[in-house]
């Protein structure tokens, strides 16, 4: 299943969007890996996310449609909840509630680097036979050049706790880059190495919509599996 969102997220899921004139900041995940940005204090984010893979139902198509809302609780502190449906040939899918926290516990905003730490939690609230309740752990370390152009970088790891056997590795590194091409586009592109549900490198392109919103499109292609790839998009707003 796509989606690491707190997800993601795709973790992950976690948000906001506070903009330079080239560069979206402070979003908490790029596509599906998670930021080290955070949701400034008091500000509150809103996201829906759609995911689908290109081909009908009874060739293995899916769609899956993630609403995202994270509230800046505290400085550098969120916390956030996405729920997830899946619309497949299979009846009575699960519906998967995602609940999250991010803490970004360094900022370094003149040499351009920050880390953060945070959870996201994975348990189904409908249709839950055979799916399994668990967490997922990560920490992120990201460096940001100077200049108009100049490129981000994320790396950092997560782990997997609580997952039933069975269903692929329990962790992995996260990587990520972030590149202005524009002053309101951007190209994106994150992975999560491991073959298991977060698996998938996601390239892709983000546009400034205005000075609280954006919009992302992206393909996501599963390290592993045959057909494991999707659309992905995703419009998200702040408040």
């Amino acid at each position: 299943m796509l989606r690491s969102k707190a997800i993601g997220g795709v973790l992950g899921a976690l948000c906001t969007i506070m903009f330079t004139c080239t560069f979206v900041k402070s979003q908490s995940t790029l596509f599906n890996i998670p930021s080290t940005d955070v949701v400034a204090k008091k500000k509150t984010y809103v996201e829906f996310d759609f995911v689908s893979h290109l081909e009908s139902h009874d060739k293995g198509g899916f769609q899956i449609y993630v609403p995202r809302v994270v509230f800046g609780v505290a400085k550098n502190l969120e916390i956030g909840a996405n729920v997830a449906f899946t619309d497949a040939l299979a009846p009575n899918q699960p519906v998967e509630l995602q609940p999250n926290i991010k803490y970004q516990f360094y900022s370094n905003e003149k040499n351009g680097v920050a880390a953060a730490a945070g959870g996201i939690l994975y348990t189904p609230i409908a249709h839950r036979a055979g799916v399994d309740t668990f967490g997922l752990l990560y920490t992120t370390v990201s460096k940001k050049w100077q200049g108009a152009y100049g490129p981000r970088v994320t790396g950092g790891g997560y782990g997997l706790v609580g997952r039933a056997n069975g269903n692929g590795n329990e962790g992995g590194a996260i990587v990520g880059y972030e590149q202005p091409l524009h002053r309101r586009v951007n190209f994106v592109t994150d992975w999560f190495s491991g073959k298991n549900r977060f698996g998938y490198i996601t390239p892709g392109l983000s546009f400034v919509v205005s000075k609280s919103s954006a919009f992302y499109a992206g393909y996501s292609i599963g390290n592993f599996g045959r057909k494991n790839n999707a659309l992905f998009l995703y419009y998200g707003v702040t408040f």
